[in-house]
């Protein structure tokens, strides 16, 4: 089963961990790398572009949940400095033959169907744009189709969601005017929009715009109360505006005792999906990983054990249908949609 992904990491690790990006995509390294993608059926997804306070590897071996007050705001020209670094890692990876980079449903097909990841660029906090929107029309022309407006932080398009628990994602102000200048000017050039860290309130100024409601890597609620998971009203938006959700699989999203301990399991995967069918419709949920931006369950390593995944859907009674939809169909349809507006 080829899987599609709504959200990694794997950019920004290649980074922040320095060296030789090809070679170290190239072995077993990480969630996601070469050998283990083809491995586990891990054929693309939304690759995201992410601007680090500090350049240093990722280490989530003592990693569980705990109230953390939103970050800095990140000034513009360090953020840029990571994203344009991070699109040449991307470019040196399709020099290589390790991934193609698209801009199209048809181009994700192609590179599906030949073996080759298929990598939609998408930033993780706009911080690197200028309020003139210029690099914004610059990254586009670079590959970019999906942009979320912040991550945990503020910027001036709008406030993040702090890491809690307890509370929903009701935390701060929404879209700036500036935001809604972003997000009007992401709708013209065909970029999506994640709400994926942002407010409630900044999720309902989204919808209030007219957009598909997309929510990369986020669960729900209901089921793990913490400040980065959407609410009933927010997944049933979701699908009722043609949107998508991708299920994290951070431990710390998945359940009230991972948010405690740092561990989860598949089964905690499960009973997310569960949950965000429920609230979205099966049309509207896909997986959103997190991989190599979070700790993740017990028996996933990496991509390479997405079968383990698959097999866990399939005992717990899912269809072939409802899994394909699952793993890669409900992403390309809602890419087809929203690319197509």
């Amino acid at each position: 089963m080829q899987v599609f992904d709504g959200h990694n990491d794997v950019l920004s690790r290649l980074w922040s961990a320095g060296g030789d990006p090809v070679a170290r995509f190239s072995r077993l390294e990480g969630h996601i790398n070469a050998p283990a993608a083809e491995a586990g059926g891990f054929a693309g997804g939304l690759f995201a572009l992410y601007s680090p306070q500090v350049r240093r590897s990722f280490d989530f071996s003592n990693f569980k949940g705990g109230e953390l007050p939103l970050s800095a705001p990140m000034e513009q020209a360090p953020a840029l400095q990571s994203v344009m670094a991070e699109v040449g890692i991307a470019q040196r990876l399709q020099a290589a033959g390790l991934l193609r980079l698209c801009t199209d449903v048809a181009g994700i097909e192609e590179a599906m169907a030949a073996g080759r990841i298929a990598a939609v660029l998408h930033l993780e906090g706009a911080e690197c744009i200028d309020p003139e929107l210029l690099v914004l029309d610059a990254l586009h022309a670079l590959g970019l189709r999906s942009l979320g407006p912040v991550w945990s932080r503020p910027t001036i398009w709008g406030d993040g969601v702090p890491f809690g628990f307890g509370g929903d994602g009701d935390t701060g102000q929404g879209l700036t005017a500036d935001g809604k200048r972003l997000v009007a000017r992401c709708a013209e050039l065909g970029i999506v929009v994640d709400t994926s860290h942002l407010t409630m309130k900044g999720f309902w100024d989204i919808a209030g715009m007219g957009h598909p409601l997309l929510a990369t890597h986020s669960n729900a609620w209901n089921v793990c109360r913490t400040t980065r998971n959407l609410t009933t009203t927010q997944l049933s938006a979701i699908g009722e505006t043609g949107g998508m959700v991708g299920l994290n699989f951070a431990t710390v999203f998945l359940s009230e005792n991972g948010w405690s301990t740092g561990r989860a399991t598949l089964d905690d995967c499960l009973r997310q999906l569960d949950a965000l069918i429920e609230g979205a419709g099966e049309d509207h949920v896909g997986l959103g990983s997190d991989f190599d931006g979070a700790p993740l369950p017990q028996g996933m390593a990496s991509c390479a054990d997405l079968p383990a995944l698959v097999a866990a859907m399939e005992a717990h009674g899912y269809g072939d249908a409802l899994i394909a939809k699952l793993c890669h169909g409900n992403w390309l349809a809602f890419l087809r949609r929203a690319w197509g507006r």
